[in-house]
């Protein structure tokens, strides 16, 4: 057993007075094989602490099935931490931002209309305290007074910055009480009066987040808890990227400023992130502020370690700062993990998506076209049909409220996309015997921070032809998660040819368009075998693709979009096999050849 508490203006632990030198690890954006590699390197840049969000949507992706093995187990990663010298603070939702899909509420929250998220609303919290239920006894043998590494929790996370029920956060402070977390509690925001006024909690220990100008921030925090130690929970040394925007970066000199400031007023920080990771699959998040901007897949955030694991200029110039502050012993890092240009990978089979729908999902009917989550879907694609009486002219295909991205099909042909941040209708002339529509909708990640946070995916509204609302679906939800039963015939790089089966597949071309090769007339999955003998890092590059989905050996590695800025998908040795490897690119618009490239260097633009 142990103590960690707030004696006066510091913290102690047994006692002792104690810095909080803390670095952010989310063990679920990191393959289990190397958060060993992670928190050594956590630990030889001086840090004494690892701190980690804790997702719901990850450890209860249906309701009542919890998961936390894995890259989901949590316990190990506390454990290993605690072997490995260091300190642990775990903040354990409900929500955590983090640029996180829905911020780490589970998508099936939504299949629920009236139920209100983040606030005293009762069949909320009856999810809350079913999910807590299950992970506060997985934690409550780690905590420092059990003779664990725990040494503090957080409530909530950022409440101020979302809203002021009081009551709410007083109920998840009490159930974490209530299931034995007896360490340190505590909450952090914003340094703004509006969010302290709104997040902190009476009687609970507040710390605050920021990115610069430390003296201002503590200033403010200083108003409204004039005692106690300092703390920034979050230190955004870095920054993350969304889809069509430039890559951000942050001057490394700029960082150690700011730390240098902050550990000149005598307090403790976390840097976030220490390691970012990656948001593998469809878990990235999304903002909205003006416009909806989802976030890409790479979460390297420019911090002290890139996204596979190696020390930036930001390590050594962090470290550099705190032999100033702390007696650190000579610098010892573990061996450089290695990296594999594996080189051009011939995708030679092929599946146009229409063919494969069988394989991939059972259709229901529907009046109106419902979002995933009515259906039990969390994230994917969903497919949507009917059929439409005939003549028509001089009309619009109108998508109400899509979320988040749409390719409509008319009679097969590709006729256009709509995109939710760019809504526009598609003119369309109906023949006298009629035309089958299809639209499949893209979840680009929910929306993960502010006032719109309830973010439903699919056609949330309906379908107008002008104003002459569509109804009749036949539905399809298409998860991907389970591939396996895809049928491959050659492609181009298969057959040898020059004709594509995206000129072959339906007989009819494609208007062209900035978003879709010429002759492009259905999403198709490709499929091609390569060979390693010695497991390397490795870097998917898909120049000439236009936008899709790769899955390496059933694992799903995540987006590539030729928007950028990101242009790799990071592949972590762990995941690729000795002998035949299958990779498995689903491409939404067409390819210019089908051919990958796994090269040895990111390029996140």
């Amino acid at each position: 057993m142990a103590t960690f508490t707030v004696s006066g203006d510091q913290f102690a632990y047994e006692g002792r007075p104690v810095r909080l030198l803390s670095g952010a690890i989310h063990y679920f954006r990191v393959v289990p094989e190397y958060w060993r590699d992670r928190l050594l390197k956590l630990k030889a840049c001086g840090l004494n602490t690892v701190e980690t969000y804790v997702a719901w949507n990850v450890h209860e992706p249906e309701e009542g099935s919890f998961v936390f093995d894995g890259i989901a187990d949590l316990e190990a990663f506390v454990r290993l931490a605690g072997e490995l010298g260091l300190h642990v603070i775990v903040r354990p939702s409900p929500y955590i931002c983090a640029e996180w899909e829905f911020g780490g509420l589970p998508a099936w929250l939504l299949a629920d209309d009236n139920m209100r998220l983040r606030c005293y609303d009762k069949a909320y919290l009856a999810k809350v305290d079913a999910y807590f239920d299950e992970l506060l006894p997985r934690l409550r043998p780690l905590l420092c007074t059990n003779g664990g590494p725990i040494v503090a929790l957080q409530v909530e996370n950022e409440y101020g910055s979302y809203g002021n029920d009081k009551a709410y956060l007083e109920y998840v402070r009490d159930g974490m009480i209530a299931r034995g977390m007896d360490v340190l509690l505590f909450t952090s925001d914003g340094p703004e009066d509006h969010m302290l006024q709104g997040g902190m909690i009476d009687g609970l220990f507040a710390t605050v987040n920021f990115g610069s100008r430390a003296a201002e921030a503590f200033a403010k925090l200083r108003e409204y808890q004039p005692e106690g130690p300092l703390m920034c929970m979050e230190f955004w040394n870095g920054w993350f990227d969304h889809w069509m925007e430039p890559h951000q970066s942050r001057p490394a000199s700029e960082v150690a400023d700011t730390l240098e400031e902050m550990l000149g007023e005598g307090a403790s920080v976390n840097f976030y992130m220490f390691h970012g990771g990656t948001n593998f699959g469809f878990l990235n998040g999304a903002n909205h502020i003006a416009r909806y901007e989802p976030t890409v897949g790479s979460y390297d955030y420019d911090t002290l370690l890139s996204e596979s694991g190696e020390p930036t200029a930001k390590f050594y110039a962090v470290r550099e700062v705190l032999e100033r502050y702390a007696e650190l012993p000579p610098l010892e890092l573990p061996a450089p993990l290695p990296k594999r240009a594996y080189g051009e990978v011939a995708m030679t089979g092929a599946a146009p998506l229409f063919a494969q729908l069988d394989a991939l999902s059972a259709p229901v009917r529907r009046p109106c076209p419902e979002p995933m989550e009515k259906l039990g879907q969390a994230y994917g694609f969903i497919l949507y049909s009917t059929t439409v009486r005939g003549p028509r002219s001089g009309m619009e295909l109108v998508l109400q409220e899509v979320r988040d991205r749409a390719l409509v099909f008319a009679d097969g042909a590709y006729i256009g996309t709509v995109e939710r941040w760019s809504p526009t209708g598609i003119p369309l002339e109906v023949p006298a015997a009629g035309m089958r529509l299809d639209i499949l909708v893209e979840n680009m990640g929910r929306v993960n921070y502010g006032p719109l946070l309830r973010d439903p995916k699919g056609i949330t509204c309906g379908v107008r032809l002008g104003n002459q609302f569509l109804y009749d679906w036949e539905i399809r939800c298409l998860p991907l998660s389970e591939l396996g039963g895809l049928t491959f015939a050659a492609s181009e790089a298969g057959a040898g040819g020059q004709a594509s089966h995206r000129e072959q597949d339906l007989g009819r071309q494609a208007p062209a368009s900035s978003t879709t090769r010429a002759g492009g007339t259905q999403p198709t999955f490709y499929r091609g075998i390569f060979r390693v003998d010695d497991r390397a890092d490795t870097f998917l590059r898909l120049d000439g693709w236009t936008k899709g989905q790769a899955f390496l050996n059933g694992f799903n590695l995540g987006r590539y979009w030729e928007a950028g800025p990101t242009r790799t998908l990071y592949i972590p040795a762990p995941l690729l096999r000795e002998g035949d490897n299958e990779l498995v690119v689903f491409e939404l618009h067409g390819t210019a050849a089908p051919v990958a490239t796994l090269t040895d260097r990111a390029d996140l633009g």
